[in-house]
């Protein structure tokens, strides 16, 4: 005998649809970075990568806070000669 589970379905309205955010784990973060995937596991242990969010023991970044983080760590400098 075969052990199913069924799972009810429910559509939601259109007014009350909601665009997901993408989640990246830690190698597309590491790809897009272009770091290893020791330095992203470094970083987060240090609090100094992206945030990040834990689901269960997975761990997922939001593409918009890794951009955040890229602008947080975006710098001007002057460069010589210039006037």
């Amino acid at each position: 005998m075969r052990n199913t589970t069924h799972v009810e379905t429910t559509t939601l309205p259109p007014e009350s649809t909601v665009t997901m955010p993408r989640l990246w784990d830690q190698k597309t973060l590491a790809v897009y970075l272009g770091k290893s995937t020791a330095w992203c596991e470094r970083a987060r242990w240090a609090g100094e990568g992206p945030r990040f969010i834990k689901l269960g023991r997975h761990v997922r970044y939001r593409a918009e806070d890794v951009l955040d983080w890229i602008d947080s760590h975006a710098s001007a400098s002057k460069m010589e000669g210039a006037a």
